[in-house]
């Protein structure tokens, strides 16, 4: 299975680089993240997106600066050295409240750090090796989460095509954002699932939203496409119902930020209104996403934080060298949430690395907790 030609993230120990995506798909251009402020700046700016990536990014990029301290010295005691990479974590936190990964991600973490902290004997050195080494654990894990999700979910939309009389035919997917290797360590989510198809020779196309207002679907997953060669057609927001209407779709297969313990599902804002078109037309929807995006703590969609983001990113666009275009009249309000809630009762199914979440015994929610709880090939939960 060929890999993405696309790499959202360049990482080595002591170094990280990442793609900066606000200039995609015009040049390709990579930033030197150095430091947690470096990862939490770049977060913030949405130069990388995607609730895997921001996890990824925040951890490996303290990760460098403590390579750096480590190799410095800079601390005496094991207790100085995890108050600094705690009080570095708690800052990370604060980059984007709704991706839930990121948050996931702090937690395990501050828990290595806390470990780490009572084996050392008071040295120094061991703590920051053990963040090291568990950021650079995440990285792998999800590299190979995404594949698995991928395999799962081109399962599904298969059996689903034959299950809806459509046999052997390659797929027709539809999808909104960016989901594949420039939101998370590589291969992809949704995107992922899509690219699993197409390695099979099993996509007929795959169909994407330019996702107003920050168009990730027309930059990144259009560009990813076309990197990889992936029959591909971009389409505006509004055409979603016209398309299914009109040419067919066999499956939308959407990313997420944070799926709620019921499973109503956070993610780029139009995911809810086109799953309300997907409903109307037949068309399961599916949402792809790790395990670290599921929030056990979260019980439903009314409690997830939604970011809301500046205006000028509603009413202006960016057409190059640094020149802004504002598209919208001066004076007028604007509303410009980052994210919207999809209820877990429009959703066919939520695909992650172990497999489909199971339903709840008569109901519509989702048994988030119990996938969760389910233990794995070799008995890890």
């Amino acid at each position: 299975m060929t890999s993405p030609s696309l790499e959202s993230l360049q990482y080595s120990r002591g170094a990280l680089r990442v793609l900066d995506q606000l200039q995609v798909p015009r040049t390709k251009d990579y930033i030197e993240v150095p430091d947690a402020e470096a990862a939490w700046s770049v977060v913030r700016k949405m130069q990388v997106r995607g609730a895997p990536l921001i996890a990824m990014v925040s951890a490996l990029g303290l990760a460098v600066e403590a390579d750096r301290q480590a190799k410095a010295s800079a601390f005496s005691t094991a207790e100085a050295a995890a108050s600094w990479l705690k009080e570095r974590i708690a800052y990370l936190r604060t980059s984007r409240p709704t991706a839930v990964n990121l948050f996931h991600a702090m937690d395990a973490l501050t828990a290595v750090v806390d470990a780490a902290m009572t084996q050392a004997g008071g040295v120094a050195a061991p703590v920051l090796q053990a963040y090291i080494e568990a950021a650079e654990a995440m990285l792998e894990e999800d590299m190979k989460a995404n594949r698995a999700i991928g395999e799962h979910g081109a399962d599904v939309i298969l059996e689903a095509m034959r299950k809806a009389g459509r046999g052997d035919a390659p797929a027709r997917v539809l999808t909104i954002c960016n989901t594949g290797s420039l939101a998370t360590a590589g291969w992809g989510t949704a995107l992922g699932v899509i690219r699993s198809l197409h390695a099979r020779g099993r996509l007929e196309r795959a169909f994407a939203l330019e996702t107003r207002p920050y168009n990730q679907g027309s930059r990144l997953t259009a560009f990813e496409l076309v990197e990889d060669r992936i029959p591909g057609t971009l389409i505006c927001d509004s055409m979603a119902a016209a398309l299914m209407q009109r040419h067919g779709v066999d499956a939308c297969v959407v990313g997420a930020d944070r799926v709620a313990a019921n499973g109503d599902t956070a993610n780029k804002i139009g995911t809810y209104a086109l799953s309300i078109i997907a409903k109307h037309h037949g068309v399961p929807f599916f949402v792809a996403a790790p395990t670290t995006t599921l929030d056990v703590g979260t019980a439903t969609g009314a409690d997830i934080t939604i970011e809301e983001r500046p205006a000028e990113e509603l009413c202006c666009i960016d057409v190059g060298g640094g020149s802004i275009h504002r598209i919208a009249a001066e004076g007028i309000a604007s509303w410009n949430p980052a994210f919207d809630v999809t209820p877990c009762a429009l959703i066919a199914g939520v695909i992650t690395e172990r497999g489909m979440v199971p339903r709840s015994p008569n109901t519509e929610s989702f048994d988030i907790a119990g996938l969760l709880s389910r233990k794995t090939v070799g008995g890890a939960a």
